[in-house]
């Protein structure tokens, strides 16, 4: 990783001598400057990081630099020094820009953590500016054809509203990038965005995971926890596979979304949350409700606004972009030169059913660029290596194969085309192919497919 820098600004030579020392023996690049134009010239100069910033200093105080340190380099993090700190220098100074406000003198221990939290905070800030703009440029290539429009005008309606949206689907159409995208083009954006699987969470747990817990609640409960609803608390929380929840949660759902307040699991104190719920699922809820495993009142309180995405095979129009734009983003992210489909092998992948939907096709673009090596063009062959199945069982048909023996080809591939759209998630992969999980796992071992020890932890 490569090391931050850090600007001192300060009239102190000691502060100065001292901080510089202390930083550096933490393996850390430090820059100095002893008033306040020449530390603005070395923030124009340098890619600092963070600047350590002191308030009084002859001439140009540092509550006098500090708007100018933002508009040279905004997303450099600024934190203010002060021996004679007040209330109103703290205020001004935050409300000007900076990150914290500390008290000099700074202990080596004290200095350490309080550059560390800043940086921890630039990192944070510079990713999810990062992710923001991933998830617009993803958003934005998802499909270009009179579905996904429609979709997008759906999205770009709803988004700066308060209402909650349900997004319905297969796995891998995408439903949690258009949730993303909802939130980056709402009021919410800068604040949080919380997602939790309730598939993956069992039910003894789903309350706590939600509501929190506080400390003694149940065994295992050593120390007080925030929960999911808590934690999204000025931003969005995104409740994927929601109807897999069991329904005591969804009652204590139910009454966040009518009175927007909640207890921990075990506490009494009511807890005031604002919050913007999107959920999502792969079932179909009207049939849940009928078999009442779905509350009825709850589903109304979510599908305000419900968006149902389309299966990639009701799309193929949009394959082709998909996948260029896929290919296009793995070489850029392993740092390999740009790649090209041939006609041809565009043609194989148009032709494929893509069971897996959206993330079945960027996990075999993915596959392709890699295994592609230095080659400038991925080929129709490097296509149908990458999507061997119906060559495969055409191959031994011809060679006189038992038909046992091919309906037991048949059933691999499929269990592996469903894991692999999963992420290897047993239980919702037995879920789409109407399974019970145990008659899985045996045609699993029958077969020969090996599972992951953490498939069900995702």
């Amino acid at each position: 990783m490569a090391r931050s820098t850090i600007l001192v600004i300060d009239d102190e030579p000691n502060i100065l001598k001292t901080v510089r020392t202390s930083l550096e023996l933490e393996g850390f690049r430090v820059e100095v400057a002893n008033n306040a134009g020449t530390g603005l010239a070395k923030v124009t100069e340098h890619d600092i990081d963070l600047v350590l910033l002191d308030v009084m200093m002859p001439g140009e105080s540092g509550l006098d630099l500090l708007p100018k340190l933002r508009v040279a380099s905004p997303t450099t993090v600024v934190v203010m020094m002060s021996g004679n700190a007040t209330i109103e220098t703290a205020v001004q100074a935050t409300k000007g820009g900076a990150h914290d406000f500390v008290e000099k003198p700074l202990s080596g221990d004290k200095l350490l953590i309080t550059v560390q939290n800043a940086l921890q905070f630039a990192r944070l800030s510079h990713e999810h500016q990062r992710q923001r703009g991933r998830v617009q440029a993803d958003f934005a290539m998802v499909g270009r054809g009179a579905a996904m429009r429609a979709i997008f005008d759906k999205v770009s309606k709803t988004a700066p509203t308060t209402g909650r949206v349900l997004i319905t689907g297969e796995n891998g159409t995408g439903k949690e990038l258009v949730a993303r995208a909802i939130h980056e083009h709402s009021k919410r954006a800068d604040g949080p965005f919380v997602k939790l699987n309730c598939a993956a969470i069992p039910s003894e747990l789903i309350e706590s995971e939600l509501f929190g817990h506080e400390k003694g609640a149940f065994t295992g409960a050593t120390q007080q926890r925030r929960g999911k609803f808590e934690l999204a608390d000025g931003g969005t929380l995104f409740l994927d596979e929601i109807g897999d929840m069991n329904p005591s949660a969804q009652a204590k759902v139910l009454r966040v979304l009518q009175e927007n307040e909640l207890e921990r699991v075990g506490g009494a104190e009511t807890i005031k949350v604002d919050v913007r719920v999107v959920a999502a699922t792969n079932k179909d809820l009207a049939a849940e409700i009928a078999a009442h495993r779905f509350r009825e009142d709850l589903y109304y309180r979510l599908a305000v606004v419900p968006i149902e995405l389309p299966p990639l095979r009701a799309r193929r129009e949009d394959i082709p972009a998909l996948a260029e734009h896929f290919l296009q983003q793995v070489c850029t992210d392993n740092g390999r030169k740009q790649k090209k489909l041939a006609p041809s092998a565009m043609t194989l992948i148009m032709q494929h059913e893509w069971p897996g939907n959206v993330r079945e096709l960027k996990n075999v673009v993915e596959r392709l660029a890699i295994l592609t090596g230095d080659a400038d063009v991925i080929t129709e062959a490097d296509v149908g290596d990458a999507l061997p199945r119906v060559k495969a069982v055409k191959a031994d048909f011809a060679r006189g194969t038992p038909f046992k023996d091919l309906v037991a080809a048949a059933e691999r591939e499929i269990i592996m085309a469903a894991l692999e759209a999963n992420d290897h998630h047993v239980s919702n992969t037995a879920r789409e192919l109407q399974l019970e999980r145990s008659h899985l796992y045996k045609k699993m071992r029958a077969l020969g497919i090996d599972h992951r020890a953490d498939e069900d932890a995702s």
